[in-house]
């Protein structure tokens, strides 16, 4: 059913179905209520009431799910809507929908998707400009005015000679009282002699400031034109599909984005574009405001709770056709949404860690599918996700690629630096001696380098720094992690096995967890290169609202040699000046406790060595690591993305991970760990006992950190061909679960369902 719904539909509707705004499995179903006389026509699907909850009859707010003429129950049962909730607004039937589908598809209560799909729709207080104007006839008014100044009324005076002299005849009501120092009971006065009028004008508080001009159209190379021809070929056929825009870094895929967009709009449709990091969201916007003026916006999370308000509002009234921002603006309700686009579509920031643990990019196609019309669904990156390209080559999504860099340039030369050799010849330093070479030159040139120090997967993994052994687990091929007590722990199955100080491999005592962060690698660079203006870039240093934009515009306008930061410093930032990236500790996010740890070094060092020589100057890039002979690095190096996921793509289908099968994360939280433990072997059992064909059940093991705050904390993992069999599974335990801890047995005990998780738990 359409927001729009036949008015006669609403109107005779006598009974509402109300999901209670309580986020507690035993209420998480709807309830049927009655809709009084004076509210019949006024209540629709998604309108926020006010009900009667309850033994206590504690008045609670609800969402309208469905509304109907039949009573379920007796009619004398059934209690009635107290009112309309007037700080809520109405939720589209489309989110209404989308919501059902999340809680199903991704386990969770339904109030709590339907909070995540409506997350602004809290009203806030309108904000409005007062104006004055002329109430008399402009010749009555001149009297007015010379009366005044003849009685040495000067406040008056003022306020009526700046109105006579203003072409609009108007003036805004806080220069009078400001600039002017007119009362307002002088205003007031005048007003009642009918002398001014005063008018009030609604305005939304709009987060983008910038009065830069609007830029004329690039002209597209032919990949790009062939993509934006295709995506809007198959629209204007009726054709609603799901597109994977593989492009290498700086080939143009904003450009193509930018065209779709604009030929979109013209068709009166609206679109969502989806960033990955807030830190990207400056320089995104600014480009798309450039060609789109204040018909785009941003939704963030610097935003206060009135902005994000005032953006979701002014798109729900056709004020702006483009929305930009975290996965987080996939929820804003454009009345004709016609295109999604997701960029850098592989970065787990797209998938929720809170119920229910949505991902951006299924949610998206699901939205596009729901909303009236159809939207079609762009996804776009350099080093696309193994789910999106194992879907592109299955024929779910079309594949559609970019080749050439924009710029016409070529890709920046890569080489590899072998830390071991660096160690056996002497040097221990964090830069390898050519990476040092190559510094000194850019200093020299008065070009700029990045530095980029991969921290990712740091949880406590052991290596050998004479020969780059990781410690791994024997039956799951991840490494093992370091935890208290001199013990290492595989986070799959829960291997464990003692620490060693001696290598196995090469009988080195150079064996311990790596330890190096930004604040080390900046006090590095000061000591080797005194004279370098340095800048760094990390959670510590953008902690403010406008501390990332500080950083880039400083680092763009040229006012440092040197940037020095995290994963946030590599995607998609665009610098001509930059000739060199070195990539520090390439190999950190290989060793993580994670299948997807090839996967993500190779995305990360890939999007790192693209930003080298994006402008007319040829860039270099060093990769250091332990590991030179490992395939995502040989991989990234050689920025041969089809080349790693044939290899990757092989070890997934061996061991049944994602995407070649699917997986399921039963996560739960215990306050006494025995009870955890005999709770988690229970459900495992329970699981056994339903006898799924092909589904392979592993644990329950101790979660990555196994207690926080006293909470004990494990995880069983569930693996299937088939995603729709995972859901059942994940069902049939939601209802066993109920009836496991209604006994009371297991109080404060919490389990949470992730599926296909993208982070270890």
């Amino acid at each position: 059913m359409d927001i729009t719904e036949d008015k006669k539909e609403i109107s005779s509707a006598v009974y509402a179905a109300v999901i209670v705004d309580i986020s507690h499995e035993k209420v998480d179903r709807p309830f049927q209520y009655h809709i009084p006389e004076n509210l019949r026509g006024k209540v629709r699907i998604g309108t926020c009431v006010q009900i009667p909850f309850g033994a206590g009859n504690h008045l609670r707010n609800g969402y309208v799910v469905e509304l109907s003429d039949r009573a379920e129950i007796a009619p004398e049962r059934i209690k009635d809507i107290s009112g309309i909730a007037t700080e809520n607004l109405p939720a589209e039937d489309v989110f209404i929908r989308l919501a059902a589908w999340m809680k199903q598809q991704y386990g969770s209560t339904m109030i709590n998707a339907l909070k995540t799909v409506l997350p602004a729709h809290k009203k806030q207080k309108e904000l409005q400009h007062r104006f004055i104007l002329w109430r008399m006839p402009l010749r009555e008014a001149k009297e007015f005015y010379y009366e005044c100044e003849r009685k040495k009324q000067y406040a008056r005076v003022r306020l009526l000679k700046e109105l006579l002299e203003e072409p609009d005849g108007r003036l805004p009501y806080e220069l009078v009282t400001g600039k002017l120092n007119v009362s307002a009971a002088v205003i007031r006065s005048l007003s009642e002699h009918g002398v001014i009028r005063i008018e009030q004008e609604k305005y939304y508080r709009n987060p983008v400031q910038t009065q830069e001009a609007l830029a004329a159209d690039k002209k597209l190379s032919d990949e790009q034109q062939h993509i934006v021809d295709t995506v809007i070929g198959d629209y204007d056929r009726g054709e609603r599909k799901t597109y994977l825009v593989h492009g290498i870094t700086g080939s143009g895929k904003t450009e193509v984005y930018i065209a779709a967009i604009d030929r979109i709009i013209s068709r009166g449709r609206q679109a969502i574009v989806l960033i990955p990091e807030i830190a990207l969201t400056y320089q995104t916007l600014m480009r798309f405001y450039r060609h789109f003026g204040d018909r785009v916006s941003v939704m963030n999370s610097t935003l206060s709770v009135g902005e994000k308000f005032d953006q979701f509002e002014r798109a729900r009234h056709g004020d702006i056709d483009i929305m930009i921002g975290p996965r987080s603006a996939l929820f804003t309700p454009f009345p004709q949404l016609g295109l999604i686009i997701i960029d850098e579509e592989h970065e787990p920031t797209y998938k929720s860690e809170t119920m229910p643990k949505y991902h951006a990019r299924e949610t998206a196609i699901e939205l596009a599918g729901l909303v009236p019309g159809g939207a079609s669904v762009i996804l776009g990156s350099a080093t696309p996700s193994l789910e999106s390209y194992y879907r592109a080559e299955h024929g779910e999504y079309q594949l559609l690629t970019l080749s050439k860099r924009l710029t016409g340039g070529t890709l920046p030369k890569v080489e590899i630096a072998d830390l071991r050799q660096e160690l056996r010849s002497g040097n221990r330093s964090v830069f390898s001696l050519r990476l040092q070479e190559y510094i000194q030159d850019r200093l020299q040139k008065k070009e700029q380098t990045m530095l980029f120090i991969n921290r990712r997967g740091l949880a406590g993994f052991i290596s050998c720094r004479a020969c780059g052994y990781v410690f791994k687990c024997p039956h799951c091929d991840v490494s093992l992690s370091e935890h208290r007590g001199g013990k290492l722990v595989c986070h799959y199955c829960g291997y464990e096995e003692p620490v060693t100080k001696i290598c196995p491999k090469c009988g080195s005592k150079y064996v311990s967890a790596f330890r190096a962060g930004t604040q080390q690698i900046e006090n590095e660079v000061h000591r080797l290169f005194p004279q370098a203006r340095v800048l760094r870039m990390d959670a510590d240093t953008t902690r403010t609202k406008d501390s990332y934009e500080k950083i880039l515009s400083a680092f763009a306008g040229r006012e440092a040699d040197i940037l020095v930061g995290t994963q946030m410093i590599v995607k998609g930032h665009d610098f001509p000046n930059v000739t060199l990236v070195g990539i520090l500790a390439a190999d950190m996010s290989l060793s993580a406790s994670d299948y997807r740890a090839g996967e993500r070094t190779f995305q990360l060092l890939t999007q790192a060595a693209g930003r080298a020589g994006r402008g007319t100057l040829p860039g270099r890039v060093v990769i250091q690591t332990y590991q030179p002979e490992h395939y995502s690095i040989l991989a990234a190096a050689a920025q041969d993305y089809k080349a790693f996921y044939e290899e990757e793509i092989g070890y997934r289908e061996l061991l049944m991970y994602p995407p070649a099968a699917h997986m399921l994360a039963v996560q739960i939280w215990a306050q006494n760990e025995a009870a955890g433990i005999e709770f988690a072997g229970r459900l495992r059992a329970g699981l056994e006992n339903l006898h799924f064909k092909d589904a392979v059940i592993i644990g329950p093991a101790a979660a990555s950190i196994g207690r926080i705050n006293d909470i004990y904390r494990m995880a069983l993992y569930i693996k299937n061909p088939e995603y729709q069999v995972l859901v059942v599974m994940k069902d049939r335990m939601e209802s066993y679960i109920r009836k496991l801890t209604e006994a009371g047995k297991y109080a404060g005990l919490q389990v949470q369902f992730d599926f296909d998780p993208i982070n270890g738990f």
